[in-house]
Formats: C-alpha cells, sequence, structure tokens
C-alpha cells in the first residue's frame, strides 16, 4: 500500500488528538473524520484538512485503517464494523464493555490478518520503558494515579477511566498470572466509583497495589519497583528515574532524566508500522483484554464491598 487511507472515528476530546497525529504520520492520508455531532466533524476536519462524516458505515470500504475514540459503550460495535470490513483498529481504551465482546474482537482480527492495538498509552513513557526493559522480577509494585476532577471520561467509573492505565503497567512488569485480587473504591462526586485501589497477588510472588483517584487537588503518576536488591521509582509526569541499588561495596544511586516525548504521535506510529510490517503491535488486543479483564474484577470487588457496607 502506497498510502495508508485513516479515519478517526469520534473526534471529541482524545479523537481530535489521534486525528492530528495521523494526519502528520508519514505515508498516511487521513481520509476523513467522524462524529455524530456534525458541527464538531466539520471543525475537527477544517483543521486537519480532510473530510467529514457523521456515519463511519460509509467510509468502510474506503479505508485501510481506523482509530476509534467513541465514548466505551459504542467501541465493541464501531471496532466489530471497522474489522468486518478488513480495516485495521486502533481502539482507545478499555477495549470493550466486557470480555467477551473483547474475545469477539480478538477473534475477528485473528481471523482477518488485522491489527488491533489498545490505546495504552502509558506504554510509550520513556521512564516506563527504561523501566521494563531490565526484566528482573519485581517483588512489589506500587502505582499511584491521581487526578483533578474533570466531568470528561465519566462514563466509566475511575478503575475503567485511569486506573485501567496502570493495571496494563503491572501486568506487563509482573509478566506472570493473576492469582488473587482484593479492592476497595468509594463514590465521591459522580454515582460510580470515584477513587479506588486494588491489592494483586501474582503467581511468581510478585505482589502489586495499585491506588487511582480522579478526585484529587494536583495530578501525581508515580510508579514504584522493588526487586531484589534494588528499588526504582519512576516518577511517569516528570520523565524521571530514581535506583537504589545494593551493592559489593554498599548502597548505590542513580537517577536518569528522559526528554519529554510525544506518546500519542509514538503510539499512531507504532500503529502504523505494525499495519505496514505485519507485525505485532505494540500494545495488541489481547494485552487489552488482559488489563479490561483485571480491571472488570476490580469493579467488582469494589462493588460488591461497597454493597456490604452501605449505610
Amino acid at each position: 500500500m502506497d498510502m495508508l487511507r485513516t479515519a478517526v472515528i469520534g473526534v471529541g476530546y482524545m479523537g481530535r488528538f489521534h486525528a492530528l497525529k495521523l494526519a502528520s504520520c508519514d505515508g498516511v492520508q487521513l481520509a476523513a473524520v467522524v462524529d455524530v455531532d456534525p458541527a464538531r466533524a466539520r471543525e475537527v476536519a477544517l483543521e486537519v484538512g480532510c473530510a467529514a462524516q457523521t456515519d463511519y458505515r460509509i467510509l468502510l470500504g474506503q479505508l485501510d485503517a481506523a482509530a476509534v475514540a467513541v465514548p466505551t459503550e459504542l467501541h465493541h460495535e464501531v471496532v466489530r464494523g471497522c474489522l468486518e470490513a478488513g480495516v485495521n483498529v486502533l481502539v482507545e481504551k478499555p477495549l470493550a464493555r466486557s470480555v467477551a465482546e473483547a474475545d469477539e474482537l480478538l477473534e475477528l482480527a485473528r481471523a482477518g490478518g488485522l491489527v488491533l492495538q489498545v490505546g495504552h498509552l502509558e506504554r510509550f513513557n520513556p521512564a516506563f520503558r527504561a523501566l521494563a526493559a531490565d526484566r528482573a522480577r519485581p517483588l512489589f509494585i506500587d502505582i499511584e494515579r491521581l487526578a483533578p476532577f474533570k466531568p470528561r471520561g465519566t462514563d466509566v467509573n475511575v478503575v475503567l477511566d485511569l486506573m485501567i492505565h496502570d493495571l496494563d503497567l503491572v501486568l506487563a512488569l509482573a509478566r506472570a498470572p493473576v492469582e488473587h485480587v482484593s479492592a476497595c473504591g468509594f463514590h465521591v462526586l459522580t454515582d460510580v466509583i470515584d477513587i479506588a485501589n486494588a491489592r494483586i497477588e501474582f503467581a511468581n510472588g510478585c505482589v502489586a497495589s495499585v491506588s487511582a483517584s480522579r478526585v484529587s487537588q494536583a495530578p501525581v503518576r508515580k510508579l514504584r519497583v522493588i526487586r531484589a536488591h534494588e528499588y526504582v521509582s519512576a516518577d511517569l509526569q516528570g520523565h524521571r528515574l530514581r535506583t537504589v541499588r545494593k551493592t559489593g561495596s554498599g548502597i548505590s544511586e542513580s537517577e536518569r532524566s528522559f526528554e519529554r516525548v510525544d506518546a500519542l504521535r509514538q503510539q499512531a506510529e507504532a500503529f502504523v508500522r505494525a499495519i505496514r510490517q505485519r507485525d505485532a503491535p505494540a500494545v495488541g488486543g489481547d494485552e487489552g483484554r488482559r488489563a479490561l479483564e483485571l480491571a472488570l474484577k476490580v469493579s467488582e470487588l469494589v462493588q460488591a464491598r461497597l454493597a456490604r457496607f452501605a449505610p
């Protein structure tokens, strides 16, 4: 394929950024942006220089790839339509609403030989990449993701909105089956879970504590990993990595800072590269499924605990 004909379906807050990044990728022609709000579709189309549509289905026979950034409840319907039409898909997290929906999408992608990539953007953070490059087994992982309240994203609870990013990172670092999960959480400003904590135990002995809040005063994205004779702290927001290690002569400390990267552009480029090279995507549908399954389990445990201790 000379030019990869693409579209972005859903051009709200995140979809607009997807359109900007895809439009700037080499070898990519952004054919159209799609939104049920015609004024919004026209606004973004004018900004990126492409056509505007309100129904993605009329484009399917004309596309090689699509980025899907519609509300979560529409992920399955839209991604399925694209895959059935032979269109490679990059979909915002979470992959779907249920594991059953995710499994159907994975099977469609496999059957069609198509790329299905999930937008777990934190995988492109240079501090995380440097941390994950060391394959030594983690003993304990502690992650905090705190954010001020924003009405955007409240169609799902904080586990599926924010924590799922870090559940994906934990699964990527632990590299072992989950054996046990416990969790708690609370409603604060919405009718769904706004703050949550999960404890995850893995078959290889690794334990993770994951906290997420969307009602905090200041944003925090911290990741700490304890390995044998080593402690590593990653500031995912500041792109810094600090390591404290036991050595033969005592304790050594080091700190690395990383240049800020355009993670969304890197994600778009990885998607395009996977299609062109017919290779596995950076964060494939199977990884998106695992993160979704764990997020749904955490949500279920939080809801059960809330029901048990309801006032």
